[in-house]
């Protein structure tokens, strides 16, 4: 079998547990992809039963996210359009299987980055700044084990994603130190900063670009970049009201259906 084919083969695998909520302990083992390349091979081929996508997310920021789930650096995932929402929506619940959220900082691009670009010239290439929840899930039963390769076949775990509203004059703001609350039914729930995302966001859409490009991929105008949750993420279910507050910005509020 091509390495093609096996990608293929191995994204009809998630699709179908994507598709009906089934989960799997993991991939048939000779469609397991062994390494980066295999994974993202799998992730583009997800998007022939996904369709179109949007952006992309950047999972496992900090270190307490990295040691969850067994990894020793980020991951990118494909944002795909049938899975986003705006805020005030009401969002399935029934296949929720991590069942938590995550405020964060995306980003708009406005221009293509070019291959090899730096981290200066990446945020040159930036349009704008959105308020966003991601509502993060796994294909895998047992997604902490899973493995990175799987992982990024898997879209790092990418699932629901509401985008709230852009931020003016975002280029004058240190989002290392910007505070971000999650409330859950009026509760609030966690505390965070952007100083969470590797530091400082900016520093996490340096290194998807950089990943992007090792995989014969950039980031392109239009795309959405989600870099990564603010706090720790924050458990949710069925029928809880969501709003994330990321102070003098604003807030993405919306709920789970029951």
């Amino acid at each position: 079998m091509s390495d093609e084919n096996r990608a293929g083969a191995a994204a009809d695998v998630l699709w179908n547990a994507w598709s009906t909520g089934e989960r799997i302990t993991g991939l048939p083992t000779h469609l397991r992809p062994g390494d980066a390349t295999g994974g993202m091979a799998v992730q583009r081929a997800l998007a022939a039963h996904a369709g179109p996508s949007y952006g992309w997310k950047v999972a496992a920021t900090n270190t307490a996210g990295q040691a969850h789930i067994g990894v020793t650096g980020p991951l990118p995932g494909l944002l795909f359009d049938r899975f986003r929402h705006e805020p005030g929506e009401v969002l399935p619940s029934g296949d929720l299987h991590m069942r938590v959220v995550e405020a964060e900082f995306a980003y708009r691009m406005g221009a293509d980055v070019a291959p090899g670009a730096g981290s200066e010239d990446v945020l040159a290439a930036v349009d704008g700044l959105h308020l966003a929840v991601e509502v993060p899930d796994s294909r895998f039963t047992r997604f902490e084990t899973a493995g990175a390769a799987q992982l990024r076949a898997d879209c790092a775990c990418a699932g629901r994603f509401v985008l709230g509203p852009d931020v003016p004059g975002w280029r004058d703001l240190d989002l290392s130190t910007w505070g971000t609350a999650v409330w859950i039914n009026g509760t609030q729930a966690a505390t965070g900063s952007g100083g969470a995302v590797l530091g400082d966001p900016r520093t996490a859409l340096a290194w998807i670009a950089e990943d992007l490009h090792r995989h014969g991929l950039r980031l392109r105008a239009g795309d959405v970049v989600t870099t990564g949750t603010t706090t720790a993420p924050v458990p949710v279910a069925p029928g809880d009201a969501v709003r994330a507050d990321f102070g003098g910005l604003g807030e993405v509020a919306f709920r789970f259906g029951a």
